[in-house]
């Protein structure tokens, strides 16, 4: 079984600004628990107690996302044993992206990129990320990504969906991983209703996959109950084939250890879908 959403990060070897920052409550609340090594051995004991055997790193806001790239490839190196893919952060604005993206190549972890879209609507107000959605270059730089056979992990919230997927429309060769389920973040009645109509201008596109991962970040408290609707709409509208689970540690950790997120997701996922969430899309998409 494969998770296809972690993060892992050494802080004497990679500086991370946004996870260092003092005092700072992030969207997904307050990171002061995380604030310390991850490292790949902590991980693995918490996945592999669940039958977990391989698993994704994800770009995780690096000062340097290149140094962050090779730390990555000198942890998959030093354990061989244990599969991991990555995807990494590149500009796909960038002048020089072709050039950027012949360095993270010379990686064989890597097998996608991301640059975020949407964490939450509040933060984005300030960071403005959401703009990149305007920028022709986008697009240039997410077919190049397809041209090279990368995929792009796509991370957004529901605002953002219908005129997000109009431009990764223009891009049917780049296969595109949504993060997080979309992050479906006003989990009232009404917000999930939106959330779910949302969804459908990315579901609707036959390149795009789903994560269910993240699912905490922003429902601290979540119970099996409260998941529910987001894992059945989920598998509703993309289909177990285009599903593969993930589990966002260590911020997911910040409200959950990993065998309760782990059994309460498989708890959810009818048991003919096993394999494909757990398993063969996320191998067939980064393996």
């Amino acid at each position: 079984m494969i998770d296809a959403h972690h993060h892992l990060w050494d802080l004497n070897a990679v500086h991370y600004p946004w996870l260092m920052a003092q005092g700072v409550e992030r969207f997904f609340g307050d990171p002061s628990p995380i604030q310390r090594d991850y490292l790949i051995n902590e991980f693995r004991a918490e996945a592999s107690a669940c039958g977990i055997t391989g698993s994704v790193h994800i770009q995780v806001g690096a000062e340097d996302p290149l140094a962050e790239a090779k730390w990555v490839q000198s942890v998959a190196d030093a354990t061989p044993d244990w599969p991991m893919a990555q995807v990494v952060f590149c500009d796909l604005t960038a002048p020089d992206l072709p050039a950027q993206l012949d360095e993270y190549q010379r990686f064989s972890t890597v097998k996608g990129v991301r640059q975020i879209i949407g964490r939450a609507p509040g933060e984005d107000a300030v960071t403005g990320t959401n703009d990149l959605l305007d920028d022709p270059s986008f697009l240039k730089g997410l077919k190049e990504a397809g041209d090279r056979g990368l995929s792009f992990d796509l991370q957004l919230n529901p605002e953002l969906m219908e005129k997000t997927a109009t431009v990764i429309a223009q891009a049917p060769d780049t296969p595109v991983a949504l993060c997080h389920a979309g992050s479906p973040h006003d989990r009232t009645e009404a917000g999930l209703a939106n959330w779910a109509r949302s969804l459908r201008h990315l579901s609707d596109l036959p390149h795009v996959t789903c994560k269910l991962s993240g699912l905490g970040m922003f429902e601290h408290n979540w119970t099996q109950e409260s998941l529910a609707p987001i894992v059945e709409d989920v598998i509703g509208q993309f289909g177990p084939d285009r599903v593969m689970f993930g589990s966002n540690f260590p911020v997911d950790k910040l409200y959950s250890d990993y065998q309760k997120m782990f059994e309460t997701q498989r708890a959810l996922i009818p048991s003919d879908h096993y394999d494909q969430v757990f398993n063969s899309v996320a191998h067939a998409f980064y393996f």
